[in-house]
């Protein structure tokens, strides 16, 4: 490819995938996506691969539009509320997490999901790697939920969780599940996990006799839900960021690319 040379020659630069995602403009697995379509171009050429390595002189384009100027990592505390899906867009046209955030904010990331008829904390980035990190297993941050389910269940049983397990071939890692108080024909427990798989708290329950019929997150890590009132989002100071994530936070890169737009 005619315009590939000068980026096989950035041997100390950032996968171009990589760079996609820290500009903001979507995941590092959405960038990858978008290389596979043909849609990027690096100093007017199409890009075939996601590991091509690019820097700041490389002038990179989406779509024909120039890569947005990198800005720093921001993260932002979010209320969702039931009935609301975390994602940009719904084919059925049901109500999204972005269409209640103020137009005034960059674009931003779920870091996790939660389900549509789950609510509580949700974080929200604008890079894509700290994205990345914050949801991998390996960072082992818990997020605690508040549940309220109907039924009863012994309380040996939510102990014995500690130790995983497994559901129709799905293993859990450890959960940490204890029961609150007792409500009617319902219970309040605080349930804790570090995968976050895939309706896990839900399954697991259910697992055990329970029927869940509210979920609340109220924490991430050391990030928590507080009294932030539903559908309102409040911005973690930069200072609290670096307190909070350390070395979780990425490295910012050289530069922002010379040919990039902010928005």
């Amino acid at each position: 490819m005619k315009g590939q040379q000068p980026i096989e020659r950035m041997s100390g630069g950032e996968r171009i995938a990589k760079w996609i995602a820290r500009a903001g403009l979507c995941s590092r697995r959405d960038a990858e996506r978008l290389i596979e379509d043909g849609r990027v171009r690096v100093d007017g050429s199409v890009v075939d691969s996601p590991a091509i390595r690019v820097g700041p002189e490389q002038r990179i384009e989406v779509d024909g539009e120039p890569l947005p100027a990198f800005e720093p990592p921001r993260l932002f505390r979010f209320h969702k509320p039931r009935g609301v899906l975390t994602t940009a867009r719904d084919p059925e046209g049901r109500p999204t997490v972005h269409e209640l955030l103020p137009r005034s904010l960059p674009r931003l990331m779920p870091i996790g999901r939660l389900d549509r008829n789950s609510e509580g904390l949700l974080l929200l980035t604008n890079d894509g790697m700290l994205k990345r990190r914050l949801e991998l297993p390996s960072t082992g941050w818990i997020r605690r939920y508040r549940v309220r389910a109907f039924g009863r269940v012994a309380p040996e049983r939510l102990k014995a969780l500690a130790a995983g397990i497994t559901i129709d071939g799905i293993a859990y890692g450890p959960i940490e599940a204890r029961i609150d108080r007792e409500q009617g024909a319902n219970l309040w427990l605080t349930v804790g996990l570090r995968e976050g798989k895939n309706r896990e708290v839900r399954r697991v329950l259910e697992h055990l006799g329970l029927e869940v019929n509210r979920l609340i997150r109220i924490s991430y890590g050391p990030f928590h839900l507080g009294r932030l009132a539903r559908r309102m989002i409040e911005e973690v100071p930069a200072k609290a960021l670096r307190e909070q994530l350390g070395g979780l936070l990425p490295p910012q890169p050289g530069g922002a690319p010379r040919h990039g737009r902010r928005r």
